[in-house]
């Protein structure tokens, strides 16, 4: 058994599966940050968007990866950024895309209904 955060012999490729809910009313602003840097850093995956926060896997080398957490981690809204990873030899994905939802887990909630929510936006979610 290999030590945590440690890839196993032959698997250069880090798989970091990521989620935060918190309150991000300018989450479309984030959009072309983040694929620009997947794009430079070569992270392909998914990660998606809303006003509650981000949800998404994505995968690349062991530098792309902390380029990625560092910066989320810049915004104090991303503090406690909850993050598993897991590591490949081969790039497990094909395209690499960041969406804008109305969920990033999709719960059929209204912002109604969750109180970091209602104080910055009456819309349904």
């Amino acid at each position: 058994m290999n030590p945590p955060n440690l890839p196993p012999a032959n698997a250069s490729i880090v798989v970091c599966a990521l989620y935060h809910f918190t309150d991000l009313p300018d989450y479309e602003r984030w959009q072309q940050p983040l694929l620009t840097l997947m794009t430079t850093e070569g992270l392909r995956g998914t990660l998606l968007l809303a006003a509650e926060g981000i949800n998404g896997t994505v995968a690349g080398s062991r530098a792309g990866i902390d380029a990625l957490l560092s910066l989320l981690q810049q915004d104090t809204r991303f503090a406690g950024l909850s993050y598993k990873e897991s590591f490949d030899r081969e790039m497990p994905f094909y395209r690499r895309k960041v969406k804008l939802k109305q969920e990033i887990v999709t719960m059929g909630v209204t912002a109604a209904a969750i109180p970091y929510l209602r104080k910055s936006s009456s819309a349904a979610i």
